[in-house]
C-alpha cells in the first residue's frame, strides 16, 4: 500500500487515472441508485395503473363476478394473479387467509388505493365504486410486485455495468495516449550519446510541455557553450604548447650530439624521454578535441585492411623492439561507413595501447567480420588485460589501470569512445582468454557501406 502510494504521489499520469476513474465510478454509483429508485417507482406505478384499467375494464363491460370453486386452474400464478371482488363480499369470507376467494378485505376501506394484511401477506388494493353503485377491490400481492418492480430496476441498471468498465478502458488509454509525447520525448533524450547537444524539437510537442522543453534547449545550449570553450581551451592550450615541446626536443638532440661527461650523457636520457612524453601527450590532448568535436566528419566508404594496413605501417617499429608478433587475421574485408581519419584515429590508438601493454615476445591479431548485419573489427592481445571492475572507468581521460609500468598518458580509450559515440560505433572490451582471465579483445561494431 505504501508502495502504491508513492506512486501515486510521484506520478502525474496515475493520478489522473486514479482520480478520472474515482469520479467516474462515484457518478455511475449516484446515477445507478437513481435509475434504480425511478426504475422501481416507476414499475409500481405501472402497476398501479394496471389495477385502475383492470377497475374501469370491470365497470365499463358492466361485468358480473363469480368467485371461483376448487383448485385453481394450471397456468395461474397465485402470487401474481389480480384479484376482483365485491368489497362488501369480505365480510363473507370463508378463511382468513389469501387460499380462496373473496379475500377478508375490511369493508370500510375508502375509494383508493392501499395496501392490506391478508393472512401475513401483503396486498396491494384499489376500491372503486362502480357506476351502478357498487363497490369493488381489485388486489395483488405486493410480493410479486416488488419482485417484477426490481427485476425491472435491475435491468435499468445493465448499461450502467456495461458503460462503467468501458469509460474506464477508455480514460486508461485516454490518459496513455495523452501522456505518450512525454514518454517519447524522455526515451529520445535518454537514447542520445554525449555528444548530441542539438535542441530538442518541440514543433509536434503539446503546449503544457513547451515550456519545459524550451528550458531543456536553453541548458543544453548553455551545455554545448562550456564544452566548447574547455574544448578550444584544451585544444589552445596543446597547441601552445607543442612549439616550446618541439625546441625543448631539438636542443635535447643537439646536447646529446655535444661533448658531455658520461654522468651528463646518462642523465639527459630520461630528460629527453620525459620530453617525447610530453609531445606524446600533447598529440592526444589534440586528438581527443578532434575527436569530441560536436560537428561530425563526412562519412565514406572505408576499407578496414586499408586503414589496417596504414596503422600497422606506423606501428610496426614500436612492435619489433619488442618483438611483438603483430598481424592481420583472415583474407575478408569489409567497407565500412566513417570518416577515414577517424577510423584510422581510433584503430591507431587500439593497437598502441596493445603494442603497449603485451610483454615483450607476445601476440597482436587485428580481424575483421560480419555480425548480424555490421561489421566488427577486433583488435586482441596477450596481454595482462583489464579487470571487470576497471572497464568502466579505463574511458575516462587520464585513467590508468594500477600496476602497469607503461608510460602512457591514459587518453587512447578515451579518444576511442569519443569517436564511437560521435559515429555511432559500438565499443566492447573482454579477456582474449576468458577461462584465465588474460588478454584484451576490443571489439568495435560499425556500419556497413552499402
Amino acid at each position: 500500500m505504501d508502495g502504491f502510494k508513492k506512486r501515486l504521489s510521484e506520478s502525474v499520469q496515475l493520478r489522473l487515472s486514479v482520480t478520472l476513474s474515482l469520479a467516474i465510478l462515484i457518478v455511475a454509483i449516484l446515477a445507478g441508485i437513481f435509475a434504480f429508485v425511478s426504475a422501481f417507482d416507476e414499475a409500481h406505478e405501472m402497476q398501479d395503473d394496471t389495477l385502475r384499467q383492470v377497475a374501469l375494464l370491470f365497470d365499463r363491460q358492466n361485468m358480473t363476478l363469480q368467485y371461483p370453486v376448487g383448485k385453481i386452474s394450471d397456468g395461474d400464478d397465485e402470487e401474481s394473479r389480480v384479484i376482483i371482488q365485491y368489497l362488501a363480499d369480505g365480510s363473507k369470507a370463508s378463511g382468513n387467509d389469501d387460499d380462496a376467494t373473496p379475500l377478508p378485505f375490511p369493508t370500510t376501506l375508502a375509494d383508493g388505493l392501499v395496501t392490506v394484511n391478508v393472512g401475513g401477506e401483503a396486498f396491494r388494493v384499489l376500491v372503486k365504486t362502480t357506476a351502478r353503485g357498487e363497490r369493488i377491490a381489485v388486489a395483488q400481492e405486493t410480493g410479486a410486485r416488488d419482485k417484477d418492480a426490481r427485476e425491472s430496476a435491475w435491468r435499468s441498471l445493465l448499461p450502467f455495468l456495461i458503460l462503467f468498465p468501458v469509460l474506464l478502458l477508455v480514460v486508461g488509454d485516454l490518459v496513455r495516449k495523452l501522456f505518450r509525447p512525454i514518454a517519447a520525448l524522455s526515451s529520445e533524450i535518454d537514447q542520445r550519446s554525449e555528444q548530441e547537444l542539438h535542441p530538442v524539437d518541440e514543433s509536434h510537442l503539446p503546449t503544457e510541455i513547451r515550456p519545459f522543453v524550451v528550458a531543456i534547449n536553453r541548458l543544453l545550449a548553455r551545455v554545448t557553450n562550456t564544452l566548447q570553450t574547455q574544448r578550444r581551451f584544451v585544444a589552445d592550450a596543446a597547441h601552445e604548447l607543442r612549439s616550446p615541446l618541439t625546441a625543448l626536443s631539438l636542443q635535447a638532440e643537439r646536447l646529446a650530439a655535444a661533448d658531455m661527461s658520461p654522468l651528463a650523457h646518462e642523465r639527459l636520457v630520461p630528460l629527453r624521454r620525459g620530453i617525447e612524453r610530453g609531445r606524446n601527450l600533447i598529440d592526444q590532448l589534440l586528438n581527443l578535441a578532434k575527436a569530441q568535436s560536436v560537428s561530425n566528419l563526412p562519412a565514406s566508404p572505408v576499407s578496414a585492411h586499408d586503414v589496417y594496413r596504414q596503422v600497422l605501417e606506423d606501428l610496426l617499429p614500436l612492435a619489433e623492439i619488442k618483438h611483438l608478433d603483430i598481424g592481420v587475421e583472415g583474407t575478408q574485408d569489409v567497407q565500412v561507413l566513417i570518416n577515414e581519419t577517424d577510423l584510422l584515429t581510433l584503430v591507431k590508438n587500439l593497437v598502441d595501447n596493445a603494442i603497449r601493454y603485451t610483454p615483450e615476445g607476445g601476440r597482436i591479431d587485428l580481424s575483421v567480420g560480419m555480425d548480424q548485419g555490421v561489421a566488427l573489427l577486433r583488435i586482441q592481445d596477450t596481454g595482462p588485460g583489464i579487470a571487470l571492475e576497471e572497464r568502466e572507468r579505463v574511458f575516462d581521460p587520464f585513467y590508468r589501470s594500477l600496476g602497469t609500468d607503461e608510460a602512457g598518458s591514459g587518453l587512447g580509450l578515451s579518444i576511442v569512445q569519443a569517436i564511437a559515440q560521435r559515429t555511432g560505433a559500438r565499443v566492447d572490451l573482454r579477456f582474449t582468454d576468458e577461462v584465465n582471465h588474460r588478454g584484451l579483445s576490443v571489439s568495435v561494431w560499425l556500419r556497413v557501406a552499402k
